[in-house]
């Protein structure tokens, strides 16, 4: 049995105070505050009037030690929404009811907490902070966590294909959509790599922020490889990327970089999830561009031979005289006409000739340089412009050609066809000449008629005065 306590005989006990009991009420009142907020929420702060933790319960709260968010500003827990968007209920200078808000948890994931918050004012009126609670709607179980990173993920998707929509040009669209899907992730920089247009190397395609030439090469396993799940790789200079194959139907060697510094959180699932879905964005930009190159291409070119047709001829041939203007330099046009073409089709039949056009089209380029022009007028009408070539040099191009595509031509026909050949007219743009294309190419044409009219597979020049 325990003993009493009693006071000494004659000790007199202190009269209590009306503010002692005053005190103690409202420490019994906020610890029972306490204890329901722990029971009803995840999280109760209060926050001072430049947006800094001075409250913060429970003692653990999103895996950060409370004592550790005392004094940080409230920003820091904040994480963007997936479209860009960054909403701070902590710092609430209205009332907030069950606002939907990313924050950062301590292992680097994000938790989505619906917070409710009011703001807290002085004997002015003026607010000097907020309080309120939150509520982690993350973790209620497994379905609800996925649905939110769903919704997350749609939300990140339809931002960014609404960026993407408002620009133009397929380097705008890129541009768009690389720069959105680095601000939903929070990362340094992203860059589609891939193989360059009729070349093995693989280099750095479209590129946002700093960095990409570093991440070219630790990317690169995942572009040769067309890998198609995401995938990590750390670089030398610690910067962590995020990569994921993409494969287009026009190049399976691609692929989709973002990356953080190495100062930043590691890419988690959620991060992941974001970048496999954004590569279907990806993958349609780059597929809109091939066609729109393919489509530009054939805008340009015979669709037998592969040559410039007449429009894109005159085009950059117009180019190249204004360039040999201005260095004093002569260009050539030569007109070349297949001979007795007409009884190739009429006795062998339309794809025979086809095969004979297509085969001079090969001849035509083997004959000239690189950056000369070649293309196919219509029918079994070639032209070809020598720039910065005078008419002797056309001639001993023309020549060699007359003595040498006959025999060449009828290798490709099981007929002998022995009048086969081609009819080459030769005219000359002078330096500081202000004779036209129109001009210049009817000369040429009319040379060529004369070299038909005297015997045909041979050629001829056609001179001006003081030539």
């Amino acid at each position: 049995m325990s003993e009493l306590a009693l006071d000494p005989p004659g000790t007199v006990q202190p009269p209590r105070r009306p503010n002692d009991s005053v005190r103690d009420a409202l420490m019994e009142s906020r610890q029972r505050w306490r204890h329901l907020v722990a029971l009803a929420t995840d999280l109760a702060f209060e926050t001072d009037a430049e947006g800094r933790f001075v409250l913060m319960m429970p003692e653990t709260a999103l895996g950060w030690p409370a004592g550790s968010l005392i004094g940080q500003r409230s920003e820091s827990l904040i994480a963007d929404d997936g479209a860009g968007a960054r909403i701070n209920p902590f710092n609430s200078t209205v009332e907030a009811r069950r606002q939907r808000t990313w924050l950062r948890r301590a292992d680097g994931g994000l938790a989505m907490m619906t917070v409710s918050a009011t703001p807290l004012h002085d004997g002015a009126g003026r607010v000097i902070g907020a309080r309120g609670v939150g509520i982690d709607m993350t973790d209620a179980d497994a379905q609800s966590s996925e649905i939110a990173g769903r919704l997350r993920r749609a939300q990140a998707l339809d931002h960014i294909l609404t960026r993407v929509g408002q620009e133009a040009d397929t380097d705008s669209k890129m541009d768009a959509a690389l720069w959105a899907l680095i601000h939903a992730l929070g990362a340094e920089g992203a860059a589609v790599i891939g193989a360059v247009s009729d070349e093995a190397k693989i280099e750095v395609l479209h590129e946002c922020g700093p960095g990409a030439s570093a991440v070219l090469e630790a990317a690169i396993g995942l572009v040769t490889g067309a890998a198609s799940e995401p995938g990590h790789i750390t670089n030398r200079d610690g910067r962590m990327i995020l990569a994921v194959g993409c494969e287009t139907r026009f190049d399976p060697r691609a692929a989709l970089a973002i990356w953080r510094s190495s100062r930043s959180r590691p890419w988690d699932e959620e991060d992941t999830a974001l970048a496999g879905a954004a590569v279907g964005i990806v993958r349609m930009v780059l597929e809109y561009e091939a066609l729109q190159r393919e489509m530009a291409h054939q805008a340009r070119t015979d669709p037998l031979t592969g040559l410039l047709n007449r429009r894109a001829f005159v085009e950059e041939m117009r180019r190249q005289i204004a360039r040999l203007d201005r260095e004093s330099e002569p260009g050539t046009l030569m007109f070349v006409d297949l001979d007795a073409f007409k009884s190739v089709n009429d006795r062998l039949g339309h794809a025979m000739g086809d095969q004979v056009l297509v085969h001079l089209a090969d001849i035509l380029r083997r004959l000239v340089r690189p950056f000369d022009l070649i293309t196919r007028l219509g029918g079994d009408e070639f032209a070809v412009w020598l720039s910065g070539a005078d008419h002797m040099t056309a001639a001993e191009r023309a020549d060699h050609l007359c003595k040498n595509a006959s025999e060449e031509l009828q290798g490709r026909l099981s007929e002998a066809f022995p009048k086969l050949g081609v009819s080459v007219g030769i005219a000359t743009r002078r330096v500081g000449s202000l004779e036209s294309i129109e001009d210049l190419t009817k000369r040429a044409d009319m040379a060529m008629y004369e070299v038909k009219r005297s015997g045909r597979r041979h050629w001829r020049v056609s001179l001006l005065d003081g030539d």
